[in-house]
């Protein structure tokens, strides 16, 4: 019996020294954190240059196809590496990713862009986030989405209303004029040309389902479940009015038939569109503010981690025509449209005729690459936006905040 008690603590006290040395396990090594970009233009770059080639839906990267390419094409996102979530100041990030792309919809964000008309061949923007928590802790996100929907979208609205002030400029209501679309009307444009209440109330149900599905995977897919999401909504590249300058010219207004000379002044500055036009342009970007402005509302209580970023002031001072006729220095891109295909921006339009306007418009139509960087913040412009997303992102921070553009070019977050 003394013999078997003592060959029993023999074997224990080799079995707790075995214990003892044995090797053990490293600890799971913290994900690095990262910030991801999702949504449409306004978050993609659109407008801000240095766009970076793109993974298509068979994950190919996709550089510069060519100004003839199919629009369809994943470079045509238009990824910048001027985008606001790369210039924003962000302590403790340590990489950054931006999914957003450009024409972006509220279908892209759970469903392959690819798989609807006029979509890009990418993958859903959720299935890119599902990619980047595999090796990430996900701890900002910023989106902005609705401004393209199934209703209406940002470059068709931009497009008309251009469209009709640039027939009413070369043309006189008698004649015809061939646009591939057929003919043009000549009148500005009125609220209910760009967005009917009918249509944002649509476009707000379609935003809020799927920002709700997007919000959904993040919870599931998050590292630690502790994130920030900033939705932020937009900014009107245009002022409420023109500068004095831009009102007339050769003692023409654009009130009356063929004023080429304000015509292509006001192309040059960045802004063809009838001063009547203006209005409407406005209430259309307060009705985006209002659409993002509910999603927030009816999803803040359900996703505590939800805040909404109000921009739509964040341009104040600097927008195209309201204080300089040189585009250059304001913070969006101006309109600007090629001869075909060719790469060639044609910065001023004085001294052609209308047969050659309607041949550049029509570039525009069929090769909407060529002008879809036009009305877009520019890279100055998402510098602002950065300054913006800097005093949104703090965790734990307000969840509705709105960023002015003070006179000064500071800005104040509130």
């Amino acid at each position: 019996m003394a013999r078997k008690s003592l060959s029993f603590h023999v074997l224990i006290a080799v079995f707790s020294g075995f214990l003892l040395f044995a090797p053990v396990a490293p600890a799971q090594a913290a994900l690095p954190v990262a910030a991801v970009a999702l949504g449409d233009s306004f978050i993609s770059g659109e407008g801000a240059g240095s766009y970076a080639s793109v993974p298509d839906v068979n994950g190919a990267a996709q550089g510069f196809p060519g100004w003839s390419a199919a629009n369809s094409n994943a470079y045509f996102c238009h990824r910048s590496a001027n985008a606001s979530i790369f210039r924003a100041d962000l302590p403790g990030v340590a990489a950054r990713f931006n999914l957003a792309c450009s024409g972006g919809r509220p279908y892209d964000l759970m469903a392959a862009s690819s798989t609807r008309a006029n979509g890009r061949q990418v993958a859903s923007q959720a299935d890119q986030l599902r990619a980047v928590a595999q090796t990430h802790d996900i701890d900002l996100v910023l989106l902005g989405i609705g401004s393209n929907n199934s209703s209406f979208t940002f470059g068709d609205v931009a497009v008309k209303c251009a469209n009709r002030f640039i027939a009413d400029a070369w043309t006189g209501w008698w004649e015809f004029w061939a646009y591939i679309n057929g003919p043009v009307p000549q009148e500005p444009c009125a609220a209910d040309d760009l967005a009917t209440a009918a249509q944002i109330a649509s476009a707000t149900a379609e935003t809020v389902q799927a920002v709700r599905s997007l919000l959904t995977v993040l919870d599931e897919i998050d590292a630690d479940g502790q994130h920030r999401v900033v939705l932020q909504d937009y900014t009107n590249p245009l002022p409420t009015d023109v500068m004095p300058s831009l009102v007339a010219e050769d003692s023409r207004e654009d009130d009356r038939d063929k004023f080429r000379a304000l015509g292509a002044e006001r192309y040059r500055a960045g802004c063809p569109i009838h001063r009547a036009s203006f209005p409407a342009g406005h209430q259309f970007s307060a009705a985006l503010g209002s659409l993002v402005g509910s999603v927030h509302g009816q999803l803040k209580d359900e996703f505590p981690q939800l805040a909404r970023l109000n921009v739509q002031r964040a341009f104040d001072g600097a927008r195209l025509c309201e204080s300089s006729t040189n585009p250059a220095t304001t913070l969006a891109t101006p309109i600007r449209v090629q001869d075909g295909p060719n790469g060639v921006f044609i910065p001023d339009l004085d001294g052609y005729d209308k047969i050659a306007i309607q041949r550049f418009a029509n570039t525009c139509v069929t090769y909407y690459q060529t002008c879809q960087e036009s009305w877009h913040p520019s890279a100055a412009g998402h510098g602002v936006l950065a300054g913006c997303l800097s005093g949104a992102a703090a965790a734990g921070g307000p969840r509705e905040l709105t960023c002015v553009r003070n006179p000064n070019g500071t800005l104040t977050i509130t």
